[in-house]
Parts: structure tokens; sequence; C-alpha cells
């Protein structure tokens, strides 16, 4: 199943991967656990 979310706390939380996609193109992918622990997307994606 594919979702589109702007929750990313959330969506990552009941997923088993995830993919970030900027101006259509995949810039970075992974476990579910490896992006909620990426420090990249704790500061793009969720204000950390």
């Amino acid at each position: 199943m594919l979702l589109v979310e702007q929750r990313v706390l959330e969506a990552l939380e009941i997923a088993d991967k995830g993919y970030v996609i900027q101006s259509g193109r995949v810039v970075m992918s992974g476990s579910s656990k490896d992006l909620l622990e990426s420090e990249e997307i704790k500061r793009a994606y969720l204000g950390m």
C-alpha cells in the first residue's frame, strides 16, 4: 500500500518502510525505524 502523508511521525509509526520524495525524486529511503532515527528527518520534517 502506498501512503502519501504530511504527518511524518504518524505515518512512520505504522509503516514498515519509508521514502522521502522531493521534486519528484526519491532522496532518502529506508526502514521506518531508520528514518525515525535519522537526524536529517528529525530536523527537516519533525521539527526536532
